[in-house]
């Protein structure tokens, strides 16, 4: 591993010893670099803008006071993270002009927000932007800290996720108002709390499981041309029409996203969210946009990975470079990015399970959704 777990607690330390800084007393009494606003119309509390120099100009300082005080005397040693996690991933722009897609990948959560409940948390993300990057880099910023933040997060994760997700969105509308910017993202995310599997979605990025060589369906991708969410974007005086493929208001193949502030209420920011026991026989999560999901269907996913762990003699660090070459191969020319999550170790899955791919039902949880009210 690149960076140890003393490592990744160590930048969790320093990083929660530099946020506290930047929330200590300004001038005017503020924060430093941290110029207070209010979000029009937001049901949730004031966001505040960060003005960069400032920040910077703080956020320096207090990493020279902070290292200096560490070579004297370094911080005492924190309870690590339970498990190890190996993850694949890759992201291509494609024939793209720009790369619009981020993703986030956070195995230590817990240390990185200071978390001290004894159950361990892993984070990871993907987020397929459109028209500019702007929203999908703020997105992959921003919800995970959002869902650090959320007061729910040790009692009800899923939900902590929905708020994330809500949150982000409405800090960024505002931030376009005030930027100009139109851009927009989807997001998929998967949060492993302890031993339940946890995952909150907006638009068509999506993320399956693979247990024991069949696809789990762990979510419904949120589109257009979606009964109910064609009868929502109409009861908001909207309309769903096909030009090339089924489009809000003529315009968006997505129904639900953070950003695109032209089309809202149209095109929600509220995510849906759905939760699942783990037992140990799964083998891995897998997290794309839809330049993967497009052209690759769930039931041939755990075949190809199939396929590279046994040309690979169970190794499974470059799988997802392979799956999205096969994405590429078979057409898709938009931004690519897959993430696969292994959770448990990729040469047992040579030896047990069911080889091939297939459906086995969800047992999920029965999907938590937020819909807009209808006006």
């Amino acid at each position: 591993m690149p960076l140890g777990l003393m490592g990744w607690w160590g930048l969790g330390r320093l990083w929660g010893a530099l946020l506290e800084s930047c929330r200590g007393p300004g001038e005017g009494g503020q924060a430093a670099g941290v110029e207070p606003c209010c979000c029009p119309n937001s049901s949730l509390s004031c966001a505040s803008v960060l003005d960069a120099k400032g920040l910077a100009r703080s956020f320096f300082n207090r990493l020279w006071e902070v290292c200096s005080q560490w070579q004297k005397q370094g911080p005492l040693i924190a309870r690590l993270p339970q498990r190890q996690w190996l993850v694949s991933m890759h992201a291509i722009r494609n024939t793209r002009r720009k790369m619009e897609d981020r993703h986030v990948c956070l195995p230590t959560f817990n240390q990185l927000f200071g978390l001290s409940d004894p159950v361990d948390r892993a984070y990871f993300a993907v987020f397929d932007g459109h028209g500019g990057v702007d929203a999908a880099r703020y997105a992959a910023v921003h919800v995970h800290t959002n869902v650090a933040r959320r007061p729910e997060l040790p009692t009800d994760p899923a939900r902590a996720l929905r708020e994330a997700f809500q949150r982000t969105d409405e800090m960024f509308l505002w931030k376009a108002k005030r930027e100009r910017l139109q851009s927009g993202t989807t997001g998929v995310c998967a949060l492993i709390a302890g031993k339940t599997l946890h995952v909150a979605w907006l638009g068509d990025s999506q993320v399956i499981l693979v247990q024991q060589g069949q696809v789990v369906k762990l979510m419904e991708p949120h589109r257009p041309e979606r009964q109910d969410e064609k009868e929502r974007i109409e009861a908001l005086g909207g309309f769903v029409s096909h030009m090339d493929c089924w489009r809000v208001n003529g315009t968006l193949a997505v129904s639900r996203a953070i950003g695109d502030v032209f089309q809202k209420p149209y095109v929600s920011g509220e995510a849906d969210s759905a939760s699942r026991e783990l037992t140990g026989s799964e083998d891995y999560l897998l997290l794309a946009c839809d330049g993967f999901f497009d052209v690759v269907p769930h039931q041939e996913v755990a075949g190809l990975v199939q396929s590279h762990l046994v040309r690979q003699q169970g190794s499974g660090l470059q799988v997802a470079e392979e799956l999205v070459a096969a994405a590429r191969e078979r057409g898709s020319h938009d931004n690519i990015t897959v993430m696969v999550v292994f959770l448990r170790d990729p040469r047992d899955l040579l030896t047990g399970g069911t080889q091939g791919a297939g459906d086995v039902p969800s047992g999920l949880s029965e999907p938590e959704t937020n819909t807009p009210q209808r006006s």
